[in-house]
């Protein structure tokens, strides 16, 4: 490549590691082909492992760091398995080992992100990952229906029309460097990922979203492949899109990358049970918003509608070249 590509990704769940396997480094390097790779990883889960550990330490939950550190360890296949394990019996059932070691590990070192620094050491990662913020964060939804809830877990779980979602408090800070790092950044990636609940977490810690808002990095929204039932039931694209404005400002996406393969039949009657749909791809909507609509074949194998990490690279790498001038 004629230079370093500086790319940032933010988001939680299984779409952000989805991203940072398909821009992994080769082995042995920080950088892959020149792109120099940061995640910015939201920290408002409180469901399941990560939940019960935020309940009973008081710690920040670990889940989503953990799947991000893991996707972008360069470490022994026996270890990321390990951390990826998680116990089928007794007071341990349900906690990936990982999580407790991140835990353990904040409580050793007396702070989130020196244990999570220390972490990039552990699993030897090719990149950096970063916490959204260190102070502890509920989300919160507000329903269209006129009420609320708080925690991530419930909001999910709801079923209910969402009007918006906010952080509380809503003054957390975030850390110094993610916000550096988008500063810098030539390409800044949104999602694929929960809109409500994995995306826009991280652009409601304000700094964040005003480094988004301020950045001179090509930003583009890799859309979800389907809906998701209790969050983004019957979204098209641009309205994907239009929440993110809503809640941050128009300035935070210049394009949008959607998958064009369509679902198999198998696909779509799993996912029409669960009430769920492919996203529908609406590009004249999306052009008025003023974005680039960016189409490739991104849908992996399988039974889910999951991208396809080889795809989504191919495809991410293509963009760098043709529009940040990288070859």
């Amino acid at each position: 490549m004629k230079k370093t590509c500086r790319v940032v990704a933010l988001g939680g769940g299984t779409g952000l590691p989805a991203v940072l396997q398909a821009l992994k480094p080769a082995k042995g390097l920080r950088e892959a082909n020149g792109c120099e790779l940061s995640a910015i990883v939201t920290v408002t889960d409180d469901g399941g492992s990560s939940g019960r550990l935020r309940k009973q330490l008081g710690t920040l939950p670990p889940g989503d760091l953990r799947n991000c550190l893991v996707a972008l360890s360069d470490a022994p296949e026996v270890l990321r398995r390990l951390f990826q394990h998680r116990f089928k019996h007794g007071g341990l059932k349900g906690h990936a080992v990982g999580n407790l070691f991140i835990a353990a590990l904040a409580e050793v070192t007396g702070d989130f992100a020196r244990a999570t620094r220390h972490m990039h050491e552990i699993l030897a990662i090719r990149g950096t990952i970063y916490p959204s913020t260190l102070e502890s964060v509920q989300l919160v939804a507000h329903f269209k229906d006129g009420g609320s809830i708080r925690g991530e877990a419930a909001i999910t779980a709801a079923h209910r029309r969402i009007r918006k979602i906010s952080l509380d408090p809503d003054d957390c800070r975030a850390i110094p460097e993610a916000c550096e790092a988008l500063k810098k950044a030539d390409l800044v990636l949104l999602g694929p990922g929960s809109l409500y609940t994995s995306v826009l977490p991280n652009l409601l810690v304000r700094q964040l979203g005003e480094a988004l808002r301020r950045s001179r990095a090509l930003r583009i929204y890799v859309c979800n492949i389907a809906t998701q039932p209790g969050e983004t039931d019957g979204y098209s694209a641009s309205k994907h899109v239009r929440v993110l404005f809503d809640h941050v400002g128009p300035w935070v996406c210049d394009a949008v990358l959607c998958n064009t393969r369509p679902l198999s039949a198998a696909q779509r009657e799993a996912y029409r049970s669960q009430g769920a749909v492919p996203v529908t791809v609406d590009g004249k909507r999306l052009k008025a918003l003023g974005l680039m609509v960016l189409g490739a074949d991104l849908l992996a194998a399988g039974p889910l509608a999951r991208h396809d990490p080889k795809k989504l690279r191919a495809a991410l790498y293509g963009l760098m070249e043709s529009h940040l001038e990288i070859a």
